[in-house]
């Protein structure tokens, strides 16, 4: 039961990044949003969610979690209940952000939750791979609720639904889990504004950027500006007593090593839903909910992967299943660039979709465990939160270079589909087109296709980085799997940093970053 509150809440959280995209164009005219500013809709979430992750973590450990937990499901439940209730665009806006604050305390904390409930070794391997397939298939899972919802009954009920998961969630929580073990500290606020800002301004310049342009004015502004507040943040890191982000973690390579990973793979998922999501329904021509239907396969994939490697990875160590993932999700994505207008579900996305799932799964259960190899027990919400900050981050930022590509990629193939276009058109073709300015199918089709093939080369190469680290960076061996997991011995980092009792793992109650 314990496991199932702290699961649902994670999927709660998880499928909310999805479930509304299915929603968009509903909400577009119910509220009057500009295409522009419909963009918003998701990153008011994901920004919040993504910058106040390593405040949410570092509350837990001060507060107590399963207090802090509580907390953070009602705040999410009750932004769910105003964001359905929305009447105006910055009333959406805003409730999305609260969701964001929200989601950013409950998250981490359930991940902590974790490890104070299971016994380490095989049940706490087991926990979180059960933990790691729901977290990593909420996305998917978020597309199909969205597309039955949208369908079936209204487009605020995307928000609505959290609610009575929300009371239920908070209903059973004293019930099944017991209070975590209180840190004295202090909140670092300074360090999580100039975190939450530099995110936030960084994402705000690459999404800028895929609409105006690089040398746009203020393009350069943001990314000035966050360059200016992440530089205040680790000047204000390293004078803090109690960081919220202990800069020592990044000592230990293979800690830096996992965070750096999830960031490009972060980047991948995140890209493959999205364009996929565009490619089925606009080229394929798939209803919301068929869309929603067609990512069911990853979800299973993904769970499967997880499975095989928490059950293999007493014997054969967490390195393999990071690398060999990565290269996965690599070759999924190559697979994917060959897509084009006559294209088929069957025929070119399903294998291609299953074999990046795959090699997602296999990697979550060793990410989440090397997370928080040799952190001490007052940090591990730091160190959940710092992964699950670059889960979202890394998701953010990789979209919108992804976009980027995407769009670049859309002008070049449109410069040579005009002319087509043009050279075989009707007088009242080209007088339509001179008005809209938007090329008729399939010469429009064939512009979106080449656009999102890519996008999928760019998210390719995040992936491949991610299997370079993997097979570089990452230095440990199955024998070291029991001081991964807090055995007898203490963990010393990779690259000999750190002292004996911040390095130890003896009684860590360490979480696992969210994937």
């Amino acid at each position: 039961m314990a496991l199932f509150i702290l699961a649902s809440c994670q999927l709660m959280v998880v499928l909310d990044i999805t479930i509304v995209n299915i929603a968009l164009p509903h909400i577009q005219t119910s509220l009057g949003f500009s295409t522009e500013n419909l963009s918003w809709v998701i990153n008011a979430y994901t920004l919040t969610f993504g910058g106040l992750l390593l405040l949410g973590g570092r509350s837990g450990d001060i507060l107590g979690r399963r207090r802090v937990f509580i907390f953070g499901v009602l705040l999410f439940a009750f932004a769910s209940l105003l964001g359905g209730l929305s009447q105006e665009s910055w009333q959406l806006l805003a409730a999305r952000s609260l969701q964001g604050v929200g989601g950013a305390i409950a998250s981490p904390t359930a991940l902590a939750l974790i490890t104070t409930t299971f016994r380490e070794g095989p049940e706490r391997n087991r926990a979180f791979g059960v933990f790691a397939a729901v977290s990593a298939g909420g996305s998917a899972i978020g597309l199909l609720a969205g597309g039955i919802l949208v369908e079936w009954l209204d487009w605020r009920w995307v928000f609505f639904v959290n609610i009575p998961i929300g009371l239920l969630i908070v209903l059973a929580t004293p019930r099944y889990i017991k209070e975590s073990e209180r840190h004295p500290g202090q909140f670092d606020f300074l360090g999580a504004i100039t975190s939450t800002l530099g995110m936030v301004l960084m994402v705000y310049g690459f999404i800028r950027a895929s609409e105006k342009g690089w040398s746009n004015p203020v393009t350069l502004a943001a990314f000035g500006a966050a360059l200016v507040f992440l530089i205040a943040f680790i000047a204000t890191e390293r004078r803090s007593r109690q960081p919220i982000t202990p800069l020592w973690m990044f000592r230990d390579r293979n800690r830096a090593g996992v965070y750096t990973m999830m960031l490009s793979l972060s980047a991948a998922i995140f890209g493959m839903f999205f364009f996929l999501t565009l490619f089925v329904q606009n080229i394929l021509g798939f209803s919301p909910l068929q869309a929603g239907f067609a990512f069911l396969p990853v979800s299973a994939i993904i769970a499967v992967g997880a499975g095989f490697a928490s059950n293999l990875l007493p014997r054969w160590g967490p390195k393999p299943f990071m690398a060999v993932g990565a290269v996965l999700c690599a070759l999924g994505l190559g697979w994917l660039t060959l897509t084009d207008v006559d294209s088929t579900y069957l025929g070119s996305i399903l294998g291609p979709t299953l074999v990046f799932g795959f090699g997602m799964g296999l990697q979550f259960v060793s990410l989440t465990l090397m997370a928080v190899s040799g952190v001490q027990p007052k940090e591990t919400g730091a160190a959940s939160g710092i992964l699950n900050a670059t889960q979202q981050v890394g998701g953010s930022l990789g979209l919108s270079v992804l976009v980027t590509v995407f769009g670049t990629a859309s002008r070049n193939e449109a410069t040579s589909q005009v002319a087509d276009f043009l050279s075989t058109a009707t007088p009242a073709q080209r007088l339509q087109f001179r008005r809209t300015g938007q090329l008729p199918a399939p010469w429009s089709q064939q512009v979106l296709t080449s656009g999102i093939s890519g996008a999928f080369v760019a998210a390719a190469v995040f992936a491949v980085f991610a299997a370079l680290v993997a097979l570089i960076v990452i230095q440990v061996r199955p024998s070291d799997l029991e001081r991964l997991q807090g055995g007898a011995a203490s963990f010393t980092p990779a690259d000999g940093s750190g002292d004996a009792a911040g390095a130890s793992a003896r009684g860590t109650d360490g979480e696992a970053g969210r994937p």
